[in-house]
Formats: C-alpha cells, structure tokens, sequence
C-alpha cells in the first residue's frame, strides 16, 4: 500500500485545518516542554568526525572525539562486576519475570492440523537480589560438578529466565560460556561441542528430547547434563558416563556450607566471557571469542545511545540469547536496574500462534518500554497492519492515510502529533503494549517503509543498528530522535571506523559526494578472534601500530557528512554478471520485501549468466486473493506451482522494481514460488532470519538449473 499518494485537496485542508485547531490550544505548553526544538537541533548536529581529517577515517562520535570509552563505572570491569553492582544498587526492584502457565490444550485446525495453544497468567519476578544469589548458588554447584574455571561450558537453551541467570553464573565463576542457538543443525551442534571441549551442557527438558539427545553419542566428552526444567528428576534413555541434573538441584548443591565456602576464582577484563557461536549463514558456525571487556565495552556504547535508560524500563526479551543483539541488549537493562520479562515469538502479541483466542500475549501484559528486533518481525507488522487498513471502508482508509502523511511531514521537523497519537495510532501502538519508547533493531538492513511505519503508527523511536558478533553487536546506533530512513547512525563511544577502498567494486573514500568503502570496525568491543580458526583470524581481524584491535567486516558503507553510516552494500552479495554489470544481491531483496505478495524473497546470479532470479515465498493471503481473481484452484502446493501464478507475480514483482527504480540488469527474469516458508527449523534462514544462500542454492538447485537452463 502506498501511503504518500495524491489525495483530494478538500480533505486534506480540512483534516489540517483540525489539526491546526487543536495543535494552537496545546502548542505553547507542549512546545516548551516537549524539547522538540531541541530535537530539531540534535538532528542537524554533526553526530561523527574523522580524527585524521581523511574522508576514510577513522570516524568516532562526537563526544568520543579524544578516547574510546571501555566501561559505564570505575572499576566494573568484568560482567560478574557489572551484576554484583546493579544487585547492591537494586536490590528489592524486579530484574527476571516469567508468565506463570494457567492451562494447555490442543486446538485443530480446519485442515486437521493441531497447535497446542496456552493461556498464561500474570508474570512471576525475582528481584535483583534474588536472581545474584540464585546465579551464584548455581555457579558454586556447577563447581561441586567438577566444572573448573576458565573451563568452557556450554548452553543451547531457549530465551528464558535460566538462560540470562546461568549464563551470570559462569560470568561469576570464571568459565567461559559456550552459546549454541536452539535452533541449529545436529551436525552443526556436535561441531560447536567437540570443538570446544566441553564436559557440561545447560539445556531444556525439549531440547535434550528433541535435538541433543540424538548426537549424544557424537559427543564424547560430555559428562554432565543441566536441565533448566525443574521437572523431572531423572531422564531415561541417556549414554551411559552422562549424569541429568536439574537446575534446582545444582542450585541446592552450591548452597551448601562447604560449597560456598569454596574458592571462587573472579575473572580479569581480558578471560573469556562466552564463545559465540555464528548462525552459520555462509558455512560451518564459528566460535567467535568474546572477553568480559570486549562485552562491557559493546554494552557501554549501546546505553549511552539509550536516553533515559533507568530502573524504570522495562524490556522484553523474545529473540535467541545465543544472538549477540539479544545478550546484549539484556545485558544493558542489567547494568542499568531495569526489568526483563521474557516471552518467545508464539506468544508475544494476543494473535501469536500459541495464544489461545481472547487470552493475552506477553506484550499486552508486560507493556514494555524496551524491545529489540529483527527486521524481519517488523516487516511482518508492517504488512499484517496495511494489510488490515486495505481492509477498511473509504473513510476509515482516506482518514489512515491522511494522519500518516501529516505526522510523517510533522516527526521530520521534530514535532509530536498527540491528536492522531489518540485518535488514529492508539489501537496499533497496543501491539506492542502500549508504552514502548524505543525499538532497537539490528540484524539486517531495515526498510525505509518500514522503519517509518514503526516511527507513526506505533509512536515510538527505532534506533536502527549496525554491530556483528565479532564486534560484541556494538558498532552504530541511530539516535532516538533522528527520523531519517535507510542509515544507521553514528560510530558508538566505544568504536571508531574506518572505511577501506574496495577497488574491485568500485568503492573509493574519494568517492563523490561521500566517501565508500568496505566497514573497519575498531576499538574495545572487538573480539579476540575465532576459536581454532587461527586462518580467519589473519585475515579478519588485525591490531594497528596503535594497538588497535579492528575487525574487517566485508560491508560496504558511506558516510554522511554528518557522521551518519549507511550500509549500501555487502561484498559477498555482490556478483558480476556476465556482462560485466554487478548486481548487489541485498539490494533488490530489500526493494522487493516491501511488495505485499512478497513475504520472503532470496535473490540469486550466476556470473557467466546474464539476468537476476529469483525465489519468492508469497504472501499466504495475498497470493490466495490473486489465485481466486485469476480462477485458479487447487491447494496451496498447487497454487504456487501453478506456471501462471508465477507469471502473474513475476508481473507484480517487475512492476515494483520499476517503480523503486531497480536498473534494467537487477529485476529478476524468472522466480519460483515456494509453498514452504524459510524459518530457522528449516536450515534455509538464521534465528535472525538472516538468509543462508548456500542451504538455499542448495535446497533449489534443480530450480536454477531450469530457470537458467530455459527448460
């Protein structure tokens, strides 16, 4: 749906002239107290410079001009520090919530299909004080297991309250914390295990049934199993040398006077806090090595990007802990007292899959301020609500449309509009619970329709990030108040950048009007390598005659003359065509997701082929609606192999392209329509929903061959 339209002038004039009514009544005041001339300064205001005066860098903030910054306090330099810290200042405040479970039953679908749903009361809290003292009983305990300091240990859990305490646990105790997402292969499971030697695993009772017991065999080493559940006891069927304990129970061994008594060896700024293991998006994961100051550091940068931040917020945690957005963005909230309440992403919003109808998600309960997300959850926002607004009479539509425009043309000067807030965006800003005041999203590039979306309809600020696991997530955030599209913001306080020419793409830092090139990321937050991968280490990452550790990212960026990043492109997705033209990948994906029948898209060249493909998982409904007006029948498998459907939206799908003026050579001469959706169950995307494009050349390579065989 296009929002910015030409609309009858009558309507316009008079809608603005309401507006004006009552913006007159309440300006004086609001404008005074708003801050939204200051708001307006803050956005012209020179956010980043370079400090050697070259247009290729290094670039730090403003008010990072003479130092990076490496810690929040003084002598908190360490992540068991950090928490003993926030513990001794919060003590009695909330820290870690749960919803407690109510009921749970099986609902069948009209296809026969059967999805458990739940209903789910209010959420259960330990305070600050409580969580310190439950993470440190269950660090003495997991050392009465024989777990030694600076001895890595793993966890492959869900996102869950246990996951944050027992990773505070080893931050405590000193044993390197070894992060699998819940989410990945066997294969890929038993590498991370055997490549790093553990001997004890934290997991969940269904993780253990459904995934890890199948390679326990595979594992060798693995001596002692931790299950988060409190229930059961015992666990059948496991490899004889492997002992199941339960978390309550461990807790209750570290407990013990003779246990607590034991020697607890505190970790130093430079020990190995957590071996993060990649998504794997281009091959095998790979343990990136992240020190406690490398974490503190990346945590610093982010909070001081948080206006506001205090004990007040309130965040929700949803997405994978075992992703660097995620730890670290909880591991803000700690350090700042705030609360964290957790939920997954079957029962955020009251429409989640596993909400039982006219029972509430964990958002209508919670109403946190806080959130962090990927793009591709608030891509799915944006299309379920335009979605709805196409569904709406002429008026309802014509006032949306009208009241989307205006605050757009108003958040851009630095104004607030409190009339279409109430009367207009109030139902969709309760989605998200009503009071959130900033969403932090990282992960993969943002769309401009969707960032401004989030901006209107949900009334809150999106700080657009830049960060990878190797940099601890931290590298550029948006400031709260900068409403333009398609950027990233500044170098946080605790990074610089520099931007290194890449000849072979065309990307110089003398480049006109602003400078290009491949994204050096330096400072304290970058890690210390790839566990075992000594090769990738040379090559990735390099320390400077300064001492300066950097980390290369292979992202192509430029820089605004304010200080503002944009990332314009990645080397990896760029591929010659053959005739001679390059065709970034990235690009014409993130056009073309914003195309309503277009739910997920993979676009795909081969260098001695002359044209774009592509592979395009349609919009359910959408494609449905198509389907009907074109009196094509048959079930959904049917309906997307069905050669005129494809036809039909590769028709759609160019007409968009040239409409956001994709060049002639990067529209895709062909697509094939998947009737499955790409979700990290099924190997084709990361639990950042980050494509992997080899399990997806993989998985269509008879399609490739026909679209670019012409059979």
């Amino acid at each position: 749906m296009k929002l910015k339209e030409d609309m009858n002038p009558l309507l316009l004039q008079v809608f603005r002239s309401v507006v004006w009514v009552y913006s007159v009544i309440t300006f004086i005041p609001w404008y005074f107290f708003s801050g939204a001339d200051t708001n307006s300064q803050r956005v012209r205001q020179i956010k980043a410079r370079s400090i050697s005066g070259h247009p290729a860098g290094p670039y730090r903030a403003v008010n990072s001009q003479e130092k990076l910054v490496s810690w929040l306090h003084p002598g908190v330099d360490t992540l068991d520090k950090m928490f003993e810290y926030a513990a001794a200042r919060f003590p009695q405040r909330d820290c870690v919530g749960t919803r407690e479970v109510l009921s749970e039953e099986d609902e069948i679908q009209p296809n026969g299909k059967v999805f458990k749903k739940v209903i789910l009361g209010n959420y259960i809290w330990l305070s600050y004080e409580e969580a310190y003292q439950a993470a440190k009983c269950f660090g003495s305990g997991l050392a009465s297991l024989n777990q030694k300091p600076q001895c890595n240990i793993a966890i492959f859990c869900e996102t869950r309250a246990e996951w944050l305490l027992a990773a505070q646990a080893c931050f405590m105790y000193n044993f390197p914390l070894v992060t699998l997402y819940a989410t990945l292969g066997p294969m890929a499971i038993a590498h991370g295990l055997n490549e790093t030697g553990v001997t004890h695993i934290i997991t969940s009772k269904d993780l253990l049934q459904n995934r890890l017991k199948a390679i326990l065999c595979d594992v060798p080493r693995l001596k002692y199993i931790i299950l988060v559940d409190s229930k059961p006891t015992s666990f059948p069927d496991i490899p004889r040398g492997i002992t199941v304990y339960n978390m309550d129970a461990v807790k209750e061994k570290g407990s013990k006077p003779d246990n607590i008594a034991v020697e607890q060896k505190q970790p130093q700024s430079t020990d190995i806090a957590v071996i993060m293991y990649t998504s794997g998006s281009t091959g095998i994961p790979k343990g990136v090595m992240i020190s406690h100051g490398n974490i503190l550091a990346g945590v610093t940068g982010m909070a001081e990007r948080i206006p506001n931040l205090n004990e007040t917020d309130t965040y929700i945690g949803y997405l994978p802990l075992a992703h660097v957005l995620e730890l670290s963005a909880e591991l803000v909230c700690i350090s700042h007292g705030c609360r964290i309440g957790y939920s997954s992403p079957q029962t955020l919003a009251d429409q989640s899959t596993k909400i039982k109808k006219g029972s509430k998600g964990d958002t209508s309960v919670l109403k946190p301020t806080l959130m962090a997300a990927v793009p591709e959850i608030m891509d799915r926002i944006y299309k379920n609500v335009m979605t709805k607004v196409e569904e709406m009479s002429r008026f309802q539509k014509t006032l949306f449309v009208l009241a989307y425009n205006y605050k757009m043309e108003q958040i851009s000067r630095g104004y607030s509009t409190p009339l279409c807030d109430s009367l207009v965006f109030k139902r969709v800003r309760t989605l998200l619970g009503g009071n959130t005041r900033l969403l932090l999203c990282g992960g993969a590039p943002l769309s401009a329709a969707t960032q401004r979306f989030m901006n209107i309809c949900l009334c809150c600020s999106v700080g657009q990030g830049y960060g990878l696991t190797e940099t601890c997530g931290a590298g550029t955030i948006s400031e709260m108040w900068d409403y333009s599209t398609g950027r990233v913001g500044a170098p946080l306080v605790c990074s610089e950048i520099t931007l290194k020419d890449w000849v072979e793409g065309g990307y110089h830092s003398t480049d006109k009007p602003n400078p290009r090139g491949e994204i050096l990321i330096g400072g304290p937050n970058v890690a210390m390598g790839y566990y075992k991968h000594q090769g990738n280490n040379h090559g990735d990452f390099f320390v400077d005659d300064r001492g300066q550790r950097w980390f290369c990212t292979g992202d192509i960026g430029e820089f605004d003359p304010d200080g503002c990043l944009k990332i314009i492109d990645r080397k990896k997705d760029l591929v010659k065509l053959q005739a001679g033209e390059y065709v970034s990948l990235g690009k014409v994906e993130a056009v073309l997701k914003n195309c309503p029948l277009v739910d997920n898209i993979c676009a795909y060249a081969n260098s001695d082929q002359s044209y774009v493909i592509s592979f395009v998982v349609p919009d359910h409904k959408q494609l449905t609606v198509l389907a009907e007006q074109l009196r094509v029948n048959g079930s959904w498998e049917e309906i997307c192999n069905n050669p005129q459907m494809e036809k039909e939206v590769l028709r759609i799908i160019t007409e968009a392209a040239i409409s956001a003026k994709l060049e002639r050579f990067e529209i895709p001469k062909k697509i094939r329509l998947s009737a499955e959706p790409w979700t990290p169950e099924t190997g084709l995307v990361t639990d950042a929903f980050k494509l992997k494009r080899k399990e997806l050349k993989t998985h269509y390579q008879e399609d490739i061959e026909r679209m670019y065989g012409g059979k």
